[in-house]
């Protein structure tokens, strides 16, 4: 199947640049945008042409942070639903947590997530293996090594590593196996049953509150042991002013260390919150000072990333308040809009910039396959076409995540998603925006 993606901005590493883009199987070649030359060379003859019309081509998005919840809690999400809205987003490649059930704590649990994504999943998905054999910050070393060879990394994502022994002892194991450790930074001796942020929000309304500490305190353990190990340590969903200061002074020192943030904290804060589980997810959202750091980390480099942290459940586990609701909410498919309009439309960033934290930075950091540029050698044909200048609304009714719960329903945003193709397959397109 050869395809033709014609008249199109191509990213090209560092810019946009105006070319068509053919697919040949699952690859993808730059060629001149000449329309007329390509209709008159024998040599290109095409079973498809899509007339993108100054539309925008970049490398797929990657997400090295979703929750597709199975196996074990597919009432949730599925690896079908999870990937359809991921394709839905722009995304061709997720790695997925390992907050499931069984945990992936050893192969042959592994195995039966690996089944599910062989048979269901519309794009890339690679799994994490938990840190630890219960996947609870505690108990002994999960299976490491049987589990090395297929997953992207090791996480106990939802839980922190409590103990700075056991911490040590996984990084100096993961180091061996060329696996990062990818951590989730939260002491539970500082969260005394809060649910947001022990900010403005809180106090002012009768919440307990999650401290800052509780995340930037494990972090500043953490940072030393990577430096200490040489284990290649990222850190999830950085949400504080003072994490962003550790992990600058970290980098600074030439640790081997990377993190990512999410769209909900570079957007809101604790003052935006309202009586409503579709606010409530864990780190929470923090003060417009962590936040101006947040954007601050993302233009100087700390920050190397933006994961959505997708975290679907049931409407009736998020329909219970601030307190009683699970801690969660879904991204996938609302983060590029919502963050080309929050911060390329404001000028924070420029639109090449968030292509790099949502597609090039990802792949280069995690050692994934998928093209960070476009070029005229054969790159793999993981492609997103978007259309950066039209209006549309966050409508989560629409998701087809099975998750709903997102704090930006209803929102205007100035972006869409026109189609999505993975291994040269087109797996997302939306008629409606433009795509034939």
């Amino acid at each position: 199947m050869r395809t033709l993606l014609a008249n199109g901005y191509v990213f090209t590493g560092q810019q946009f640049e105006r070319y068509d883009v053919m697919i040949d199987g699952n690859k993808a070649y730059l060629i001149s945008p000449d329309a007329t030359r390509v209709a008159a060379d024998d040599s290109f003859s095409f079973d498809r042409i899509f007339q993108c019309n100054g539309q925008y081509i970049s490398p797929g998005f990657t997400d090295v942070h979703v929750h597709l919840r199975e196996p074990g809690f597919s009432y949730k999400e599925t690896i079908k639903s999870g990937t359809q809205a991921a394709a839905a987003g722009g995304y061709t490649t997720v790695c997925t947590m390992p907050n499931l059930n069984p945990v992936p704590s050893n192969k042959e649990a592994l195995a039966q997530q690996l089944a599910i994504i062989e048979q269901d999943a519309l794009i890339h998905v690679i799994p994490y293996g938990t840190i630890t054999a219960q996947q609870d910050g505690r108990s002994q070393l999960s299976d490491m090594e049987e589990l090395a060879p297929f997953v992207v990394g090791f996480s106990d994502d939802g839980v922190g590593i409590q103990a700075q022994e056991l911490m040590e002892e996984a990084m100096n194991k993961a180091r061996t196996l060329n696996r990062p450790i990818v951590a989730h930074c939260e002491d539970e001796t500082l969260l005394h049953g809060g649910y947001i942020h022990d900010g403005t929000y809180a106090k002012s309304h009768g919440h307990r509150g999650i401290c800052s500490k509780s995340e930037w305190v494990q972090i500043e353990r953490d940072v030393k042991l990577a430096e200490k190990t040489g284990c290649p340590y990222h850190i999830c969903h950085v949400s504080t002013k003072e994490s962003v200061a550790i992990i600058r002074e970290a980098k600074a020192k030439g640790a081997p260390v990377t993190c990512e943030t999410a769209p909900h904290y570079l957007i809101l804060c604790d003052e935006d919150l309202q009586e409503d589980g579709r606010f409530k997810m864990n780190p929470p959202l923090r003060a417009k000072e962590d936040r101006a750091a947040l954007i601050e980390g993302i233009l100087d480099g700390t920050i190397d990333m933006i994961a959505t942290d997708h975290a679907p459940h049931s409407a009736e586990e998020k329909a219970r308040g601030l307190e009683g609701s699970a801690f969660g909410i879904v991204g996938l498919e609302s983060a590029f809009a919502l963050l080309k309009t929050h911060l390329v439309d404001t000028k924070i960033i420029t639109l090449e910039k968030l292509v790099q934290l949502m597609a090039v930075a990802p792949r280069k950091i995690f050692n994934l396959s998928g093209p960070i540029a476009l070029s005229p050698e054969p790159q793999p044909a993981d492609l997103v076409v978007f259309n950066p200048s039209t209006s549309d609304t966050i409508c989560a009714k629409h998701f087809l995540s099975k998750g709903k719960a997102t704090p930006f329903d209803g929102e205007k945003v100035s972006a869409q998603i026109v189609m999505t193709i993975c291994d040269g397959e087109i797996v997302y397109v939306n008629c409606a925006r433009g795509g034939e």
